[in-house]
């Protein structure tokens, strides 16, 4: 669909195109790309600690990524030896309409969707597991993990989502980068959960 069929969808949505496609369709590449969009900016050696990966071949991955304008390094922030890393702002969209008749870029976004979706599994399995032990009422009461069934047609799905990305984009707007004391990294589906990974500041 065309921006002026479904404005709230799109306004901060970036289709991804077939390079910055092949860029993201490796495993090592889609884990950097979860890990800074889950936790914020990195360096190379601090995010290969996670994956279990040499600075070296992070830093490989990363510039691989930033070459398609995946992600960036954060402006005047870290050193010639030690750059930071954040994801591109806005969203991005790895499903167009114009890729499903091509048989290699649907299978790199199979590639994609699989990985992220085991990616959510595994952040709501951990939530599941430690939260209710790790963490303090306030954030265990604060957290939701819910579920709407419906029979909708096409077009009310349509509205439907557009609504929600209208109010998904005005809540992110308000509440991302505030970074206040005692912040740490949510992440929301509509299940929506501090990430066990990720410390309070």
């Amino acid at each position: 669909m065309s921006d002026n069929d479904t404005p709230q969808r799109t306004r901060h949505e970036r289709i991804a195109d077939l390079g910055a496609l092949k860029a993201l369709a490796h495993p090592v590449r889609i884990a950097l790309y979860d890990l800074l969009s889950q936790y914020g900016p990195a360096t190379a050696s601090g995010l290969g600690e996670r994956i279990g990966e040499s600075s070296g071949s992070t830093s490989y991955h990363l510039r691989q990524l930033a070459a398609h304008d995946l992600i960036r390094e954060v402006e005047g922030r870290g050193s010639a030896r030690e750059r930071w890393w954040e994801r591109t702002p806005g969203g991005l969209s790895i499903v167009a309409t114009e890729t499903r008749s091509d048989p290699a870029a649907m299978e790199m976004t199979r590639t994609v969707v699989e990985h992220w979706n085991a990616n959510r599994a595994e952040l709501l399995d951990e939530f599941s597991r430690r939260g209710p032990v790790e963490l303090d009422d306030a954030w265990f009461e604060a957290s939701v993990i819910s579920t709407l069934n419906f029979r909708l047609t096409a077009e009310q799905l349509d509205e439907f989502v557009a609504e929600w990305q209208d109010l998904a984009d005005r809540l992110y707007e308000r509440f991302h980068g505030s970074d206040l004391p005692g912040s740490r990294p949510v992440q929301v589906h509509f299940n929506a959960f501090p990430l066990m990974g990720g410390e309070a500041s």
